[in-house]
């Protein structure tokens, strides 16, 4: 007996797909658990129209998380941890401490499964890339460094974008 899968059936197939199977399984298991539908002639055109529009909210979604993956993608995300002298930290920083230091960041709230580390465990600059999207795959630069450091590496950070702008000023004006 033909039937159309409504449900992911171990060993025999995957929600939507129209298989072949015994009729005492059909009868007795697959249709009065809802798990499958007789493939008649109107079932599959209705079938039919099912998947195109699981096609088209697929396709969305898909533009939707590629979007995402693009915003998000160079992100950097500052943690500020206690750190014994040979730079390994006394904890470690968590996916889930990313995907919230991500949100406040970005606004943008992403699974914690969906960054692929385990923990961080070193003072330093990590690039962690994150599962999201098929066109790229979006990396996000987290700093660890030890308490007490962040302020001198924010002036430090600063200090340096003023001397960069400045010497763009300078090779400016020297070309003209």
């Amino acid at each position: 007996m033909k039937v159309i899968l409504l449900q992911d059936v171990y060993k025999h197939g995957v929600t939507g797909e129209i298989i072949d199977v015994a009729d005492g399984f059909a009868r007795n298991y697959l249709i009065p658990t809802g798990r499958a539908l007789q493939a008649t002639k109107g079932a599959i055109k209705s079938h039919q129209r099912l998947l195109q529009q699981v096609e088209a909210r697929r396709a969305q979604y898909e533009k939707r998380v590629n979007e995402v993956a693009r915003l998000i993608d160079g992100t950097e995300l500052l943690f500020e941890r206690r750190a014994a002298a040979t730079g390994k930290l006394f904890g470690s920083v968590t996916t889930q401490e990313m995907a919230d230091e991500l949100m406040r960041v970005t606004g943008i709230d992403i699974n914690r499964r969906r960054i692929t580390v385990q923990g961080i465990r070193e003072v330093g600059h990590h690039v962690v890339p994150v599962r999201l999207g098929t066109e790229i795959t979006p990396v996000l630069n987290v700093i660890v460094l030890r308490e007490g450091e962040l302020a001198d590496f924010l002036a430090k950070r600063k200090a340096a974008e003023e001397a960069s702008a400045a010497s763009a000023e300078t090779t400016e004006a020297s070309a003209e």
